[in-house]
């Protein structure tokens, strides 16, 4: 897991949703993700075995100031993802919710966070930059 900062607040945490099959990806962004200061959550890494899978996602996404989710022709339709995408946006009207798209059309957006503004994958320094600014602004301009 990322490095936290040293701070009375809680670090400004991303949870990265996404397809198994997109690991390599989902990996990257989250190293992007890391660049800006915020941490990351992705479930293929910071779950332990034996923990209870539904329960830490949960957890986590109520932890987190942000989702992104990665949305490739894999991830699309997968139960998981939506399920994640359905807890952010259930949980709380004020969760950033950003989709990344990658070889996917604006079609394959969840019907709940279609009015979220899509990045495409090229256009993620811009996101990237964006959240860094969140980032330094929830740690008190550090």
């Amino acid at each position: 897991m990322a490095k936290k900062r040293a701070s009375n607040s809680k670090p400004y945490q991303v949870f990265v949703s996404h397809a198994t099959a997109d690991k390599w990806l989902a990996t990257t962004i989250c190293e992007k993700i890391e660049s800006t200061g915020a941490t990351t959550f992705r479930d293929d890494r910071d779950i332990d075995g034996g923990a209870d899978i539904p329960e830490t996602i949960r957890a986590e996404i109520k932890r987190s100031r942000e989702l992104v989710v990665l949305l490739t022709p894999e991830s699309a339709d997968r139960p998981w993802v939506l399920l994640e995408v359905g807890a952010a946006w259930g949980w709380s009207k004020t969760m950033r919710i950003t989709p990344i798209m990658c070889h996917v059309d604006v079609d394959p957006i969840p019907g709940m966070i279609k009015s979220k503004k899509a990045v495409r994958i090229n256009e993620c320094p811009v996101f990237l930059s964006e959240l860094k600014a969140r980032v330094k602004n929830h740690n008190g301009k550090k």
